[in-house]
């Protein structure tokens, strides 16, 4: 061979190798967000992508062998406690010959009741070599201990760094260094007929994995319920991905991965009226699970976004669509617009369809409520909406719930309240002879154990009086135990006064 010839394969080999190892520099960095670190990688991925291969379709031990080192057992226990219980009052049998107050007292006197010690268990991904590691909120809720075992039998005493109940979500950490994790993944990506696996600890066995395909995406199955118990839920998102991956008890809070073994989803709930799997299991696409994830390590809770509108919902029945006066059409059908909300001050109106957000398609509310939810309040982004067969983009700056821009730094009173508020209309508040208030739009959280109705203006918390918005978080900022909310409705001329408590006694 020549010497010309040498150079040459000499050269072309140099130039693919620093092609190939920038490329590669590239695709992980695009793979790690929040608390990875993009100039690392995990132990565990170790030779995985220097292969420079993809594995056989049907083959998985590669990506099985590379997630199962971090994703973890978490088990939980919780004290046992006395609780008062409501039962119904009983008869005094000696009322009609005694009628004494000393009967009634020991008849219908304060019921206690013991709940014994609870143990239960679940599964987590680690996220970081550091110990971050995220799982499901019903897997924690409420635990006094957390144990995190990994797979190779070492266990360490975790706390909890922040909760959500409205994505289900929930992050956890050890103290450990060098810990295996996994990557995120992109679950915009991930496709119908997908090879997919799920990784978890289900019924107390030993880490287990399944596999199945992406038989559906956008889920909305009703389980963050916003009247469940100690989890109630103000604004619940739901977006799924729906797979045939056998998901038992004790699988939540694990990964669903791809064969890359990057995780695309965290394992939350089973389709099933037996309590086990028949079927269908559903994860909480991690592109929304990373953002809620940031958000408590960084600020200590979520920073939701809110368009300021309501919308119909695929779940109603015909009849209730034709009570709404909902049409027919693609993208997803706007019923009210919030005074004073993100989407009126760009000027979107009942009876829009509202197509894309940020340029990606949404042609169900759970994909529009899933997209909005990857955003924090004072993100400004494009809303495409189609009004009357004219499409129109506008550029909408998000607000938070009370329809300020303002970030929440920690859990807040506010949080526990719930609600929807926004300071009333300047016509209103003429029109019932007060100087301004707050209007409650939407009922949640502890309002719902009060007897206050949706359109109710508040006027004053705790005698100090609101007549904005910005009064109102101040005056409940630092409340506890029972609030007192002043106000009227309007049309009425009559006060009220309404007693909301905020912690459960």
């Amino acid at each position: 061979m020549k010497l010309k010839q040498i150079l040459a394969v000499v050269a072309i080999s140099a130039t693919t190798a620093v092609a190939s190892v920038w490329g590669f520099g590239k695709l992980v960095q695009n793979k790690f967000n929040g608390t990875q670190d993009a100039s690392k990688i995990p132990a565990n991925y170790a030779g995985y992508f220097g292969k420079n291969n993809v594995p056989a379709s049907m083959d998985f031990t590669a990506a099985a062998t590379t997630a199962t080192p971090a994703v973890v057992h978490i088990k939980t226990k919780t004290k046992a406690k006395q609780v008062t219980n409501n039962l119904p009052r009983q008869k005094n049998p000696f009322s009609d010959m005694f009628g004494g107050d000393m009967f009634e007292e020991f008849f219908n006197g304060p019921r206690m009741s013991v709940i014994p010690e609870q143990k239960a268990s679940g599964s987590g991904v680690i996220i970081s070599d550091d110990g971050f590691i995220i799982t499901n909120n019903h897997v924690v809720a409420g635990a006094d201990e957390i144990m995190v075992t990994l797979t190779n039998k070492k266990s360490y005493k975790a706390t909890v760094i922040g909760t959500d109940v409205n994505t289900d979500l929930a992050v956890i950490k050890v103290e450990a260094s060098g810990l295996p994790y996994l990557i995120y993944g992109n679950s915009d990506d991930t496709k119908l007929g997908q090879w997919v696996l799920a990784i978890g600890y289900p019924l107390n066995l030993d880490v287990t994995v399944t596999a199945g395909i992406v038989s559906a995406k956008a889920r909305n199955i009703g389980i963050i319920n916003p009247n469940n118990g100690d989890n109630k839920s103000s604004s619940p998102v739901e977006s799924f991905i729906q797979t045939d991956a056998a998901v038992n008890p004790g699988n939540s809070g694990g990964a669903l991965i791809n064969l890359n073994g990057e995780v695309v989803g965290i394992n939350s709930a089973i389709a099933s009226q037996t309590g086990s799997y028949i079927g269908y299991s559903y994860a909480i696409p991690i592109n929304l699970a990373k953002k809620v994830v940031n958000d408590i390590i960084k600020y200590g809770t979520v920073q939701r976004a809110y368009l300021g509108l309501t919308y119909a919902s695929d779940a109603m029945t015909d009849e209730q669509k034709k009570q709404a006066g909902v049409k027919e059409g693609d993208g997803v059908y706007i019923t009210d617009v919030l005074e004073g909300g993100a989407a009126a001050a760009v000027g979107i109106k009942k009876g829009d369809f509202v197509t894309k957000i940020n340029g990606v398609g949404v042609n169900a509310a759970p994909e529009m409520v899933e997209q909005i939810a990857r955003y924090k309040p004072s993100d400004k982004i494009s809303i495409t909406y189609n009004r009357d067969g004219k499409e129109s983009t506008v550029n909408v700056t998000l607000k938070n719930k009370l329809n300020t821009t303002a970030v929440v730094k920690t859990s807040s009173t506010l949080e526990k309240l719930g609600g929807e508020f926004a300071t009333v209309d300047k016509k209103v508040a003429q029109a019932n002879e007060i100087s301004g208030g707050v209007v409650i739009k939407k009922i949640s959280g502890a309002l719902q154990k009060s007897r206050i109705q949706e359109g109710f203006v508040v006027t004053s918390v705790n005698g100090t009086e609101v007549k904005t918005v910005d009064d109102f978080t101040a005056a409940i900022k630092n409340a506890k135990g029972t609030i007192y909310l002043d106000g009227i409705y309007p049309g009425f001329t009559e006060s009220y006064r309404y007693p909301v408590k905020l912690d459960d006694e």
